[in-house]
Protein backbone atom coordinates (compact mmCIF):
# COMPACT_ATOMS: atom_id res chain seq x y z
CA UNK A 1 0.00 0.00 0.00
CA UNK A 2 1.05 3.44 -0.67
CA UNK A 3 -0.54 5.89 1.86
CA UNK A 4 1.89 8.24 2.29
CA UNK A 5 1.50 8.26 -1.51
CA UNK A 6 -2.31 8.98 -1.51
CA UNK A 7 -2.69 10.54 1.67
CA UNK A 8 -5.37 8.16 3.61
CA UNK A 9 -6.70 4.76 2.80
CA UNK A 10 -9.82 6.31 1.52
CA UNK A 11 -7.89 8.33 -1.44
CA UNK A 12 -6.01 4.93 -2.09
CA UNK A 13 -9.08 3.05 -2.34
CA UNK A 14 -10.90 5.18 -4.34
CA UNK A 15 -8.46 5.51 -6.62
CA UNK A 16 -7.83 1.40 -7.52
CA UNK A 17 -11.66 1.31 -7.64
CA UNK A 18 -11.46 3.29 -10.47
CA UNK A 19 -8.07 2.22 -11.80
CA UNK A 20 -9.39 -1.94 -11.16
CA UNK A 21 -13.46 -0.78 -12.61
CA UNK A 22 -14.22 -2.70 -8.90
CA UNK A 23 -17.88 -2.25 -7.67
CA UNK A 24 -17.33 -2.81 -3.76
CA UNK A 25 -20.73 -4.12 -1.87
CA UNK A 26 -20.79 -3.96 1.81
CA UNK A 27 -23.17 -5.86 4.01
CA UNK A 28 -25.11 -3.85 7.00
CA UNK A 29 -22.98 -5.43 9.30
CA UNK A 30 -19.75 -3.88 8.18
CA UNK A 31 -17.61 -1.44 10.27
CA UNK A 32 -19.09 2.62 9.55
CA UNK A 33 -15.64 3.19 7.17
CA UNK A 34 -16.61 0.44 5.03
CA UNK A 35 -20.00 0.97 4.63
CA UNK A 36 -19.22 4.32 4.39
CA UNK A 37 -16.91 4.21 1.23
CA UNK A 38 -19.16 1.33 -0.59
CA UNK A 39 -21.48 1.87 -3.83
CA UNK A 40 -24.05 -0.52 -2.66
CA UNK A 41 -25.04 -1.45 0.83
CA UNK A 42 -27.72 -3.62 1.67
CA UNK A 43 -28.73 -7.07 3.32
CA UNK A 44 -27.95 -10.02 1.39
CA UNK A 45 -30.64 -10.22 -1.20
CA UNK A 46 -30.27 -6.96 -2.54
CA UNK A 47 -26.42 -7.49 -2.61
CA UNK A 48 -27.18 -10.49 -4.76
CA UNK A 49 -29.35 -7.94 -7.00
CA UNK A 50 -26.57 -5.37 -7.39
CA UNK A 51 -23.76 -8.65 -8.42
CA UNK A 52 -26.19 -9.71 -10.69
CA UNK A 53 -26.43 -6.09 -13.10
CA UNK A 54 -23.13 -4.78 -12.13
CA UNK A 55 -21.18 -4.10 -15.20
CA UNK A 56 -18.27 -3.88 -13.29
CA UNK A 57 -14.97 -5.57 -14.16
CA UNK A 58 -14.07 -6.60 -10.52
CA UNK A 59 -16.58 -6.93 -7.10
CA UNK A 60 -14.71 -6.28 -3.83
CA UNK A 61 -17.75 -7.88 -1.77
CA UNK A 62 -17.19 -6.88 2.08
CA UNK A 63 -19.25 -9.66 3.84
CA UNK A 64 -18.70 -13.10 4.19
CA UNK A 65 -17.49 -16.26 2.59
CA UNK A 66 -20.92 -17.55 1.12
CA UNK A 67 -22.24 -13.98 0.10
CA UNK A 68 -19.34 -13.79 -2.31
CA UNK A 69 -19.34 -17.52 -3.28
CA UNK A 70 -23.39 -16.10 -4.39
CA UNK A 71 -21.46 -13.01 -6.14
CA UNK A 72 -19.29 -15.58 -8.30
CA UNK A 73 -22.40 -18.27 -9.31
CA UNK A 74 -24.75 -15.26 -10.54
CA UNK A 75 -21.38 -13.74 -12.50
CA UNK A 76 -18.65 -15.81 -13.59
CA UNK A 77 -17.67 -13.18 -16.04
CA UNK A 78 -16.28 -11.06 -13.23
CA UNK A 79 -13.27 -11.83 -10.70
CA UNK A 80 -14.88 -11.37 -7.22
CA UNK A 81 -12.54 -10.56 -4.46
CA UNK A 82 -12.88 -10.23 -0.64
CA UNK A 83 -10.76 -8.32 1.40
CA UNK A 84 -10.23 -11.27 4.18
CA UNK A 85 -10.71 -14.74 3.37
CA UNK A 86 -11.33 -16.42 6.11
CA UNK A 87 -14.21 -14.38 6.98
CA UNK A 88 -16.91 -17.48 7.20
CA UNK A 89 -20.37 -18.08 8.90
CA UNK A 90 -21.01 -20.42 11.09
CA UNK A 91 -24.73 -20.68 10.53
CA UNK A 92 -23.68 -22.06 6.46
CA UNK A 93 -20.72 -24.34 8.44
CA UNK A 94 -23.77 -26.14 10.17
CA UNK A 95 -25.47 -27.77 7.18
CA UNK A 96 -23.01 -30.16 4.77
CA UNK A 97 -24.12 -31.17 1.50
CA UNK A 98 -23.65 -34.98 1.91
CA UNK A 99 -26.37 -34.37 4.64
CA UNK A 100 -29.09 -32.44 2.36
CA UNK A 101 -28.29 -35.52 0.17
CA UNK A 102 -29.11 -37.85 2.60
CA UNK A 103 -32.59 -36.23 3.21
CA UNK A 104 -33.39 -35.84 0.01
CA UNK A 105 -33.19 -39.65 -0.12
CA UNK A 106 -35.17 -40.39 2.63
CA UNK A 107 -37.79 -38.07 1.28
CA UNK A 108 -37.59 -37.90 -2.80
CA UNK A 109 -40.54 -35.72 -3.33
CA UNK A 110 -39.46 -33.15 -0.63
CA UNK A 111 -38.17 -29.44 -1.80
CA UNK A 112 -35.21 -28.18 0.06
CA UNK A 113 -35.26 -24.54 0.98
CA UNK A 114 -32.16 -23.12 1.90
CA UNK A 115 -31.54 -19.69 3.62
CA UNK A 116 -28.55 -17.94 1.41
CA UNK A 117 -26.57 -18.01 4.21
CA UNK A 118 -25.45 -21.65 2.82
CA UNK A 119 -22.36 -22.68 1.16
CA UNK A 120 -22.12 -23.15 -2.82
CA UNK A 121 -21.88 -26.74 -1.98
CA UNK A 122 -25.28 -27.16 -0.11
CA UNK A 123 -26.90 -24.82 -2.49
CA UNK A 124 -26.16 -27.17 -5.29
CA UNK A 125 -28.51 -29.51 -3.32
CA UNK A 126 -31.03 -27.48 -3.28
CA UNK A 127 -34.40 -26.64 -4.52
CA UNK A 128 -34.82 -22.88 -3.63
CA UNK A 129 -32.57 -20.05 -2.22
CA UNK A 130 -34.69 -17.65 0.12
CA UNK A 131 -33.17 -14.81 2.55
CA UNK A 132 -34.86 -12.81 5.61
CA UNK A 133 -36.39 -10.64 3.47
CA UNK A 134 -38.66 -13.09 0.92
CA UNK A 135 -38.53 -16.38 3.59
CA UNK A 136 -42.22 -16.27 4.02
CA UNK A 137 -42.80 -15.72 0.05
CA UNK A 138 -40.65 -18.55 -0.89
CA UNK A 139 -42.34 -20.99 0.88
CA UNK A 140 -45.62 -20.13 -0.06
CA UNK A 141 -45.06 -20.99 -3.63
CA UNK A 142 -44.25 -24.43 -2.76
CA UNK A 143 -47.05 -26.74 -3.58
CA UNK A 144 -48.59 -28.10 -0.97
CA UNK A 145 -48.78 -31.31 -1.66
CA UNK A 146 -44.53 -31.21 -0.70
CA UNK A 147 -43.16 -31.57 2.53
CA UNK A 148 -40.42 -29.16 2.84
CA UNK A 149 -37.24 -29.17 4.52
CA UNK A 150 -35.75 -25.93 5.53
CA UNK A 151 -32.07 -25.25 6.10
CA UNK A 152 -30.01 -24.43 8.38
CA UNK A 153 -31.61 -21.30 10.29
CA UNK A 154 -33.52 -22.93 12.92
CA UNK A 155 -35.40 -19.80 13.69
CA UNK A 156 -36.12 -18.07 10.41
CA UNK A 157 -37.48 -21.40 9.75
CA UNK A 158 -39.73 -21.41 12.34
CA UNK A 159 -41.21 -17.80 11.04
CA UNK A 160 -41.31 -18.92 7.73
CA UNK A 161 -43.82 -21.84 9.25
CA UNK A 162 -46.14 -19.73 11.26
CA UNK A 163 -46.47 -17.58 9.01
CA UNK A 164 -46.78 -19.32 5.27
CA UNK A 165 -49.21 -21.77 7.49
CA UNK A 166 -47.12 -24.78 6.42
CA UNK A 167 -47.24 -27.49 8.98
CA UNK A 168 -45.27 -29.95 6.50
CA UNK A 169 -41.94 -28.17 7.42
CA UNK A 170 -38.80 -29.92 8.84
CA UNK A 171 -36.44 -27.06 10.73
CA UNK A 172 -32.62 -27.38 10.45
CA UNK A 173 -31.22 -26.96 13.86
CA UNK A 174 -28.94 -24.26 12.90
CA UNK A 175 -28.73 -21.06 14.74
CA UNK A 176 -26.52 -17.85 13.96
CA UNK A 177 -24.48 -17.58 17.25
CA UNK A 178 -24.61 -13.57 16.82
CA UNK A 179 -28.55 -13.36 17.12
CA UNK A 180 -28.48 -15.87 20.02
CA UNK A 181 -26.77 -13.22 21.66
CA UNK A 182 -30.37 -11.48 22.11
CA UNK A 183 -32.67 -12.36 24.94
CA UNK A 184 -36.34 -11.45 25.61
CA UNK A 185 -35.78 -10.92 29.23
CA UNK A 186 -33.38 -7.74 27.89
CA UNK A 187 -36.10 -6.85 25.51
CA UNK A 188 -39.01 -6.73 27.87
CA UNK A 189 -36.47 -4.60 30.00
CA UNK A 190 -35.91 -1.85 27.59
CA UNK A 191 -39.44 -1.87 26.52
CA UNK A 192 -40.41 -0.93 29.96
CA UNK A 193 -37.48 1.89 30.20
CA UNK A 194 -39.05 2.90 26.56
CA UNK A 195 -42.62 2.64 26.01
CA UNK A 196 -43.21 4.81 23.17
CA UNK A 197 -40.31 3.07 21.22
CA UNK A 198 -40.85 0.45 18.47
CA UNK A 199 -39.39 -2.81 18.62
CA UNK A 200 -37.62 -4.19 15.53
CA UNK A 201 -36.08 -7.78 15.37
CA UNK A 202 -34.08 -10.32 12.52
CA UNK A 203 -36.03 -13.83 12.16
CA UNK A 204 -32.68 -15.00 13.18
CA UNK A 205 -32.64 -13.99 16.90
CA UNK A 206 -32.46 -16.79 19.20
CA UNK A 207 -35.22 -15.60 21.01
CA UNK A 208 -37.95 -15.45 17.90
CA UNK A 209 -40.34 -17.80 19.69
CA UNK A 210 -40.41 -15.69 22.87
CA UNK A 211 -39.96 -12.46 21.42
CA UNK A 212 -42.38 -12.60 18.40
CA UNK A 213 -45.50 -11.20 20.40
CA UNK A 214 -42.99 -7.98 21.60
CA UNK A 215 -42.44 -6.75 18.29
CA UNK A 216 -43.85 -4.37 16.38
CA UNK A 217 -41.67 -5.64 12.78
CA UNK A 218 -39.98 -8.75 12.53
CA UNK A 219 -37.63 -8.13 9.10
CA UNK A 220 -34.42 -8.34 7.18
CA UNK A 221 -32.04 -5.82 8.14
CA UNK A 222 -32.81 -3.36 4.76
CA UNK A 223 -36.80 -4.46 5.60
CA UNK A 224 -35.82 -2.51 9.29
CA UNK A 225 -33.78 0.50 6.99
CA UNK A 226 -37.14 0.97 5.31
CA UNK A 227 -39.59 0.29 8.23
CA UNK A 228 -37.69 3.07 10.68
CA UNK A 229 -37.60 5.71 7.74
CA UNK A 230 -41.44 5.51 6.75
CA UNK A 231 -42.51 5.53 10.53
CA UNK A 232 -43.65 8.07 12.48
CA UNK A 233 -41.71 6.68 15.70
CA UNK A 234 -38.72 8.61 16.84
CA UNK A 235 -37.40 5.51 18.88
CA UNK A 236 -36.55 2.57 17.98
CA UNK A 237 -35.39 -1.34 19.83
CA UNK A 238 -33.59 -2.90 17.38
CA UNK A 239 -32.61 -6.69 17.53
CA UNK A 240 -29.74 -8.00 14.96
CA UNK A 241 -26.23 -7.38 14.36
CA UNK A 242 -24.66 -3.86 15.80
CA UNK A 243 -23.73 -2.90 12.50
CA UNK A 244 -27.31 -1.91 11.24
CA UNK A 245 -26.96 1.06 13.62
CA UNK A 246 -24.82 3.17 10.96
CA UNK A 247 -27.41 2.55 8.19
CA UNK A 248 -30.06 3.66 10.58
CA UNK A 249 -28.19 6.64 12.12
CA UNK A 250 -27.11 7.94 8.61
CA UNK A 251 -30.73 7.52 6.92
CA UNK A 252 -32.80 9.02 10.17
CA UNK A 253 -30.74 11.12 12.06
CA UNK A 254 -33.68 12.51 14.07
CA UNK A 255 -34.23 9.65 15.61
CA UNK A 256 -32.97 7.05 18.31
CA UNK A 257 -31.84 3.53 18.24
CA UNK A 258 -31.26 0.93 21.22
CA UNK A 259 -29.71 -2.00 19.99
CA UNK A 260 -31.49 -5.16 22.42
CA UNK A 261 -27.70 -6.61 22.73
CA UNK A 262 -24.57 -4.44 22.62
CA UNK A 263 -22.83 -8.03 22.32
CA UNK A 264 -24.66 -9.02 19.41
CA UNK A 265 -21.30 -8.60 17.24
CA UNK A 266 -20.44 -10.93 14.58
CA UNK A 267 -16.67 -11.08 14.84
CA UNK A 268 -16.56 -12.73 10.50
CA UNK A 269 -18.24 -9.09 9.60
CA UNK A 270 -15.57 -7.36 11.43
CA UNK A 271 -12.55 -9.08 9.87
CA UNK A 272 -12.69 -6.75 7.49
CA UNK A 273 -10.62 -3.36 7.15
CA UNK A 274 -9.71 -0.24 5.18
CA UNK A 275 -6.23 -1.62 4.85
CA UNK A 276 -7.28 -4.89 3.47
CA UNK A 277 -10.09 -3.76 0.95
CA UNK A 278 -6.68 -1.57 -0.58
CA UNK A 279 -4.81 -4.78 -0.60
CA UNK A 280 -7.26 -6.62 -2.41
CA UNK A 281 -7.67 -4.09 -4.87
CA UNK A 282 -4.54 -3.64 -5.73
CA UNK A 283 -3.56 -6.99 -5.90
CA UNK A 284 -7.20 -8.50 -7.48
CA UNK A 285 -6.76 -11.02 -4.27
CA UNK A 286 -7.93 -12.91 -2.52
CA UNK A 287 -10.15 -14.40 -5.42
CA UNK A 288 -13.22 -15.95 -4.46
CA UNK A 289 -14.30 -18.57 -7.71
CA UNK A 290 -16.92 -21.17 -7.48
CA UNK A 291 -16.22 -23.83 -9.74
CA UNK A 292 -18.07 -23.96 -13.37
CA UNK A 293 -20.05 -27.37 -12.80
CA UNK A 294 -21.01 -26.51 -8.76
CA UNK A 295 -21.98 -22.75 -9.75
CA UNK A 296 -24.33 -24.34 -12.57
CA UNK A 297 -25.51 -26.48 -10.32
CA UNK A 298 -26.21 -23.69 -6.94
CA UNK A 299 -27.37 -20.96 -9.76
CA UNK A 300 -30.59 -23.04 -9.93
CA UNK A 301 -31.94 -22.39 -6.45
CA UNK A 302 -30.67 -18.76 -6.41
CA UNK A 303 -32.16 -18.07 -9.73
CA UNK A 304 -36.02 -19.57 -8.60
CA UNK A 305 -35.10 -16.88 -5.69
CA UNK A 306 -34.77 -13.74 -7.42
CA UNK A 307 -37.28 -14.33 -9.70
CA UNK A 308 -39.42 -14.41 -7.14
CA UNK A 309 -38.06 -11.58 -5.11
Amino acid sequence: MSEKIYGSLEEEISVLRKKRHAVILAHNYQNDEIQQLADFTGDSLRLCQEAAKTDAEVILFCGVHFMAETASILCPDKKVIVPDIDAGCSLADMVRPEEIRQWKQQHPQGVVVCYINTSAAVKAECDYCCTSSNAVRIVKVIPKNKEILFVPDFFLGTYAKANSGRDDMSLWRGYCPTHVMIQTSEIERLKAEHPQAEFIMHPECGCLTKSMHLADKITSTEGMVKYVRESPKKEFIVATEVGILYRLRKDNPDKTFIMASEHSICSYMKMHTLEKLALALENLQPEVKVAPDLAKKARVCIERMLALS
